[in-house]
């Protein structure tokens, strides 16, 4: 779809791949996160797509308007995606696919980057007190859906994370730095 140079340009338009996508079912529409107009965002889209299709594919990356479209931060976007898939129970409908290319970085901590943080923000929404937002939400009780969203935010999901990576022998934090450098040391640099 993209060439050298086209990034910030592709012939179609939304509206047309989409309606191309529901008019043919084998094909999934791709939701692209870097390459909406910078007052769109993905996450907004992903409940009333799957409204009409089965299951959508999300290009995670972050906007051409910054220093780099490709490798995934943990910013604002990515929380409201993995957000949008969790509260909707759309976890076996939505296919993520991730960018990681920035050639000013290493490739492999760029990968690494943008997994673990697309992971933390899946985290971060699961953890989220789902059973007691949904009764407040149908209750209509608007002040305990705030009041929850809000104490949410404080939650320690990076405490979680850490036992998740300590549990699936991955290092904590920032170690898996250590062996990425060790990589380029030992494999990258002698290529």
């Amino acid at each position: 779809m993209f060439g050298i140079g086209s990034e910030a340009y592709v012939v179609g338009s939304h509206e047309f791949y989409m309606g191309y996508a529901m008019k043919n079912k084998h094909v999934l529409l791709t939701l692209d996160a870097g390459h909406f107009h910078p007052t769109e965002v993905i996450s907004n889209k992903i409940s009333s797509l799957l409204l009409y299709m089965d299951e959508v594919l999300l290009h995670v990356s972050r906007p051409v308007r910054w220093d780099s479209d490709h490798v995934v931060i943990l910013d604002d976007e990515l929380l409201a995606i993995g957000q949008e898939i969790i509260r909707g129970g759309f976890e076996k409908r939505v296919n993520i696919a991730l960018d990681y290319f920035d050639a000013s970085i290493n490739r492999i901590a760029a990968w690494v980057i943008g997994t673990r943080n697309t992971q933390k923000a899946l985290l971060r929404a699961l953890l989220e007190p789902q059973d007691a937002l949904r009764n407040a939400e149908t209750e209509f009780d608007f002040t305990t859906r705030l009041a929850l969203t809000e104490e949410y935010k404080a939650y320690p999901f990076a405490a979680v994370f850490d036992y998740y990576c300590e549990k699936n022998n991955v290092p904590v934090r920032e170690a898996w730095l250590d062996k990425v450098r060790a990589y380029e040391k030992d494999v990258l640099l002698k290529r």
